[in-house]
């Protein structure tokens, strides 16, 4: 009787120090998030001044009214909206009609394309070949640098088809029967039930779309066809103020700084991702699990 008291106790604070820890772990993951989103809402000049850590000191809007103001950053947020959506719904539907392919056993020569398409996973051309190969094919400053060049992934391509070839042979026989070809069976049948697989590569390419940042760098000079994270990383660059407050029309630059547009631009290009995930959430959890269970 001891032993089992002990034994419960025991489990009682080992349960007590986890629930600390996971509190922990959510507090300095969240932290930073809440410093950025309170000291984009306090007034820029006075957030020069330090020490605003739980809750702005002088309250204002006016860092996203320059955000919104602002011309540059505006196109910009049109520019990758645009790659995102466009990017994510050609990338999905071109990987899973490439994967269904793949997934039919009858296709003659299955195995040496999945070898090539492995190699990829490990081995690249590097930074210089691919920018000469974007180059040649005339990609740079054009928006379609964005989209063709990831329309297509062998990672997502695995994904894909080991969640094609789960779906039951009956509900393809039976669409054979009737006289449906290859392209209706996988527009009619495949892709209304394979909703959580899509669901949960749209989440990831859509997420690396609109992150993206490395892309506008190097393969775009238009600055009207540059996405909000490529603006972000040249407006965190930038070292002189009197720069980014020119740049904001509207007679608000003696309460905004750089800083403060900093600060604002992150809360503004990251809450859409944040707010898009809940809804994709449970078709994320079913992707994650494909191929775990066998039998």
């Amino acid at each position: 009787m001891l032993s089992l008291n002990r034994k419960t106790k025991g489990e009682a604070l080992f349960d007590l120090l986890n629930n600390i820890g996971m509190l922990l772990i959510c507090f300095v993951t969240l932290y930073p998030i809440w410093y950025v989103v309170v000291n984009s809402l306090n007034e820029g000049v006075d957030g020069m001044r330090g020490g605003i850590y739980w809750w702005p000191r002088i309250f204002s809007f006016e860092n996203y009214m320059g955000v919104f103001r602002n011309p540059g950053i505006m196109t910009a947020m049109g520019v990758t909206v645009a790659k995102t959506l466009l990017g994510t719904v050609l990338h999905v539907f071109f990987t899973a009609m490439v994967a269904y392919a793949f997934s039919r056993r009858e296709l003659i020569g299955g195995k040496i394309y999945i070898f090539i398409g492995t190699v990829t996973l490990f081995f690249g051309g590097g930074l210089i070949p691919t920018y000469l190969l974007m180059k040649d094919l005339h990609l740079l400053d054009n928006f379609l640098v964005y989209i063709i060049p990831v329309m297509f992934s062998f990672f997502d391509l695995i994904i894909f088809m080991t969640f094609f070839r789960e779906i039951p042979d009956g509900l393809e026989e039976a669409a054979e029967i009737d006289g449906a070809n290859d392209w209706s069976i996988f527009v009619r049948i495949i892709i209304p039930v394979s909703m959580p697989v899509i669901a949960t590569i749209s989440l990831f390419h859509g997420v690396y779309q609109w992150n993206d940042y490395f892309t506008g760098v190097i393969y775009m000079n238009n600055m009207d066809l540059q996405p909000i994270q490529t603006y972000l990383y040249r407006v965190v660059a930038q070292s002189s103020s009197n720069q980014m407050v020119a740049q904001i029309p509207g007679g608000i630059g003696k309460t905004v700084t750089s800083q403060s547009i900093k600060l604002a631009t992150m809360v503004v290009t990251t809450m859409p991702i944040v707010f898009v995930y809940p809804f994709l959430q449970r078709y994320f959890v079913k992707g994650m699990m494909i191929g775990s269970i066998k039998g």
